[in-house]
């Protein structure tokens, strides 16, 4: 069960390592990327990533990296813009426990508060997949892929984690 003081924190000098330990399980390691590759992506792209520590406690129990107000495709639409979930690992201890569900609706908080709806995510397909996890909060697939990944909207007009559009 998680606690009330469950939190995202930017990441810090304080608790970079702990960031860093984060592993998700091994037959997962192929559908994300490892947090340190996150982290460098976040010191590169400093002005649209949102990196954060998914805290509870006193535990650094996962991390979740947004991408903020980004041009999604240049050559099709050079102003069209948006914002979403770009990584998300939980540690593999702590999988399904409500973590993820806490972290995506945190990010969709933090694009609302912004006001830069919808949400996007992206997703690997094939085992064990995240799309069941992201379709479950209400993401829906928008037919595009970006790379060879399916593309994920929750408007938000729906509250994340609910399931509805």
């Amino acid at each position: 069960m998680i606690s009330s003081s469950l939190r995202l924190e930017p990441v810090t000098a304080e608790n970079f390592d702990a960031v860093c330990a984060v592993q998700v399980r091994p037959d997962q390691g192929h559908l994300v990327s490892p947090v340190t590759k996150s982290l460098a992506e976040a010191y590169v792209h400093g002005e649209v990533a949102w990196p954060r520590a998914v805290v509870d406690g006193d535990e650094v129990v996962g991390f979740v990296m947004a991408f903020l107000d980004i041009v999604w495709d240049p050559a099709k639409d050079p102003a069209g813009r948006r914002s979403g979930i770009w990584r998300l690992n939980i540690s593999a201890d702590r999988q399904g426990k409500g973590y993820g569900r806490f972290a995506v609706d945190a990010v969709v908080e933090e694009i609302r508060r912004r006001g830069l709806g919808p949400a996007y995510v992206c997703w690997h397909t094939g085992e064990g997949s995240p799309e069941p996890f992201y379709l479950g909060l209400g993401f829906r697939p928008t037919g595009e892929l970006s790379g060879d990944e399916p593309v994920g909207v929750l408007p938000l007009d729906a509250p994340a984690g609910t399931g509805t559009t």
